[in-house]
């Protein structure tokens, strides 16, 4: 029988540049490179403060992102650098980390992310060698979570579910409507966000533009 985790969580974000992050969000009326430093901020911001996290570590070579963060406690940036894809992003930041520790590689695209939803989804990944969240289309895979100890490992992009769940990753029992499952890449996902409620980064943004 496993012995759940009682340390803090590790949470990693791997954060892209604004200047090419959230390519598809050209079409809904505001700065596309201001949205996406406004949703990976609101992200990390929230899931800096869940109960569970007693770290998290921004992998990103965005300066304005590291700006917006330098005064953060409980959060350090790791620059990326050379580095080239998502999963060599959060492999930066989970060697970071440690293999001591428990970790979990978070989408910075959730900008609805409430800390509660996150900490019910770690509570659930202490019981399990590696855990995994699906988005809201049940394809992608927005939480993946490895106990103390596991390797790390990741395989995130186009259906990435189904791959995470080949290298041994269990589904979470988060509820359909968690705002952990809510990552936004359109501009149809992005009104979903605003239906659940998002982050003030992402509301000023959204309200700067309707102005």
């Amino acid at each position: 029988m496993n012995t759940p985790d009682a340390s803090g969580w590790t949470i990693i974000v791997p954060v892209k540049p604004a200047a090419v992050g959230k390519s598809r969000l050209t079409d809904v009326g505001t700065d596309r490179e201001a949205l996406a430093r406004a949703i990976a901020i609101d992200t990390i911001t929230a899931a800096a403060a869940a109960t569970r996290v007693a770290r998290v570590i921004v992998v990103t070579d965005d300066a304005g992102v590291r700006t917006e963060l330098r005064r953060a406690r409980t959060v350090e940036v790791v620059p990326e650098g050379d580095t080239r894809g998502l999963d060599a992003a959060i492999a930066l930041g989970a060697a970071a980390a440690g293999q001591g520790t428990p970790r979990a590689a978070l989408l910075g695209d959730l900008p609805a992310l409430r800390p509660a939803d996150l900490d019910r989804a770690l509570e659930l990944a202490a019981s399990v060698e590696r855990g995994l969240v699906p988005d809201a289309e049940a394809t992608g895979s927005t939480l993946v979570t490895a106990r103390a100890g596991a390797v790390w490992v990741s395989a995130f992009g186009d259906d990435s579910a189904a791959r995470h769940r080949l290298l041994g990753c269990t589904d979470l029992a988060v509820d359909r409507e968690s705002t952990l499952r809510r990552d936004v890449d359109t501009a149809a996902q992005l009104s979903e966000a605003v239906a659940l409620g998002v982050g003030p980064r992402t509301s000023a943004v959204l309200a700067a533009a309707a102005a």
